[in-house]
């Protein structure tokens, strides 16, 4: 169920946890690589302190530590996730427009369409000569 709060459509939290959809759909450490990974030219590598870095073309698009996973947004993503959204401003990287969300607060599709955009958005700013060597044309 959808409603009006700040001047958009925005799906209501409390609606959907009260359905359980943190709970039953809730993605886990292994759906979030599957997702990654799955994605083109897409690599894993573990670092700062034991979290899963998933990078394209060697830079970051997301990052899964124990609870939770933070990716790239764009401005109005970021606006929409953060006021009112499952997602608060990613620790360290809130100024490039990263949010961070609870892994158990989530649906595994909307993280999965998070985590593909995030992607997208990282391989959209590697120089045209990576992209073809990367085959992300």
């Amino acid at each position: 169920m959808r409603h009006r709060r700040h001047g958009r459509d925005l799906p209501d939290r409390r609606r959907r946890r009260s359905l359980g959809a943190g709970s039953v759909g809730a993605p886990t450490h292994e759906t979030v690589a599957r997702t990654a990974l799955g994605l083109p030219a897409a690599t894993h590598v573990v670092q700062w302190g034991g979290h899963d870095v998933y990078k394209v073309g060697g830079k970051v698009f997301a990052i899964c530590g124990d609870e939770a996973v933070s990716f790239k947004v764009t401005e109005i993503g970021f606006v929409a996730l953060t006021e009112g959204g499952p997602a608060r401003q990613a620790p360290y990287l809130a100024k490039g427009q990263w949010v961070s969300v609870n892994l158990a607060d989530v649906d595994e599709a909307d993280l999965a369409d998070w985590i593909a955009t995030s992607h997208g958005l990282i391989a959209a700013k590697l120089t045209r000569a990576v992209r073809a060597e990367l085959g992300l044309t």
